[in-house]
């Protein structure tokens, strides 16, 4: 576990210390302010259920249940089992570009959040699949940038977002195909 956390530090340290410069300085504050892209979801899903047609209302309704469900299960029951404590309060010289939270560190909410949407919504948009998870990798990496988590924690959301929308995914085909076939 020692040498995860090492190779997980020296991650940072490039990501955060390394890759820092003014323009990354300047916007991965605002990237990884959740406000500025709530926003971007916000009109997104409305867009889907008054102009997406069935498609775009099923993928609106969706994702509701799955960032509820996602987010809470990695803020409720996931952080406070690993219980880390985030780079800012542990490590020396980090980059700190943003408030560091007193908040547990892994997952990233805002990395199982995003991945989360983007695998929902690629999976009825496959033609914005790369947009969708090229956005999805940037907030993500906005937290380590802003020194608020280490990669391994951002990693960790993605995968569990990916996980918890390919479970809503199935269970939405399970209902799709009951409802068909009765």
């Amino acid at each position: 576990m020692e040498f995860l956390q090492s190779i997980d530090a020296a991650l940072f340290y490039f990501i955060n210390v390394t890759l820092a410069n003014p323009v990354t300085d300047k916007l991965m504050p605002f990237i990884t302010e959740r406000n500025h892209w709530f926003i971007f979801y916000t009109l997104i899903w409305l867009y889907l259920i008054f102009k997406g047609g069935t498609k775009g209302r099923t993928a609106a309704l969706l994702i509701l249940p799955l960032i509820l469900i996602a987010d809470q299960t990695a803020d409720n029951i996931i952080k406070p089992f690993f219980q880390r404590i985030r780079p800012c309060h542990v490590l020396e010289n980090v980059h700190l570009l943003i408030n560091c939270s007193q908040s547990y560190a892994m997952p990233s909410n805002h990395a199982v959040n995003n991945f989360a949407a983007a695998t929902l919504f690629s999976y009825f948009y496959p033609s914005m699949k790369y947009f969708l998870f090229t956005g999805a990798f940037i907030v993500a990496m906005s937290r380590v940038m802003c020194g608020v988590h280490y990669p391994f924690d951002v990693l960790a959301g993605a995968v569990i977002g990916v996980t918890f929308a390919l479970m809503i995914i199935y269970l939405w085909k399970l209902v799709r195909t009951a409802i068909v076939n009765r």
